[in-house]
Formats: structure tokens, C-alpha cells, sequence
């Protein structure tokens, strides 16, 4: 008998009221504080080297330990950026932005696709994954910020 392959869960969050920097460094930190690893994708190279200055930059007190793929021990690195499809430090979260494409997600628990509601392109892209994804039979989740800030899970 074949051994059961699990399936990451991917999770959707709409980017209405926050940018992505706003809304993925706390995520960063909660996946952090439980030991998980981090692989971020991203489709434009120059947003990736600003979302690197900004993690050595956000906090006074400190900075999120990150690295890109194009630099020497990308493997260690706890929070990877990275343009490519190959997840070599074997994260346990894959984060897809600006518009990054799907990849292969084996091994991974759960797939983020953060994406800009107010880029028509990136809103149609995501709502092609989400019922790319939905076809396929994953677990999927909608998130949306309410007024506070606070996301919430969509029914």
C-alpha cells in the first residue's frame, strides 16, 4: 500500500489595506516563532532585494534572519527570497508574491499566495490559482484584513 502524500494547504491573503511588507513581516515572525523555515518567491527581482533591505531594516532591536538564493549558504538560511522555483532550504512555507507561479510544493505544509487587490492582473492571477487549487482538491483559505488590520478567515 502507498504511503498517503500529503497535500499543502494553501492560503490566499487579499492585500487591501496593508502592503505586502506591512502584512508579511508579522506573518515572517509568527512562522519564525514555531520553528518553521520560510521560502519566499517572488517574480520581480528588484522587489526582492528591497523586501531584503527591508527585513535587515523594520525593527531597531533586531532584524528577521533571511538571505537570497543568489548568495553563498542559501541552504542554512531560515527565510529564503528567491526568484526560482527550487526551495533549497527546504522550508516548511512557501510565500508566492508579486506575482511569482506556482511551484512544486512537495514536502511543504502550506502555500501563501499574498496578492495586491487593487492590481487587476494579480487579482485575476490569484483567482485562477485559487480555483486551480480548489480543482485539484486542496485545502484552501481566504483571508481578508477587516478595518482593524486584523485578517480574518473568509467562509
Amino acid at each position: 500500500m502507498e504511503p498517503e502524500v500529503k497535500t499543502a494547504e494553501h492560503w490566499f491573503y487579499h492585500l487591501e489595506r496593508s502592503s505586502l511588507e506591512a502584512a508579511l513581516l508579522p506573518l515572517l515572525e509568527k512562522i519564525r516563532q514555531r520553528g518553521w523555515r520560510a521560502f519566499i518567491r517572488s517574480a520581480d527581482q528588484d522587489a526582492l532585494a528591497e523586501l531584503d533591505r527591508v527585513l535587515w531594516t523594520y525593527k531597531p532591536d533586531g532584524f528577521l534572519p533571511h538571505g537570497l538564493s543568489t548568495q553563498p549558504h542559501a541552504a542554512d538560511q531560515p527565510v529564503l527570497l528567491s526568484e526560482s522555483a527550487d526551495n533549497e532550504n527546504a522550508a516548511q512555507i512557501v510565500i508566492l508574491v508579486h506575482g511569482a507561479a506556482d511551484m512544486d510544493l512537495q514536502g511543504v505544509e502550506r502555500c501563501i499566495t499574498m496578492f495586491d487587490g487593487k492590481d487587476e492582473q494579480k487579482l485575476a492571477q490569484a483567482r485562477a490559482r485559487w480555483k486551480t487549487v480548489n480543482g485539484q482538491g486542496a485545502s484552501a483559505s481566504y483571508w481578508r484584513q477587516d478595518e482593524n488590520g486584523r485578517w480574518n478567515k473568509q467562509n
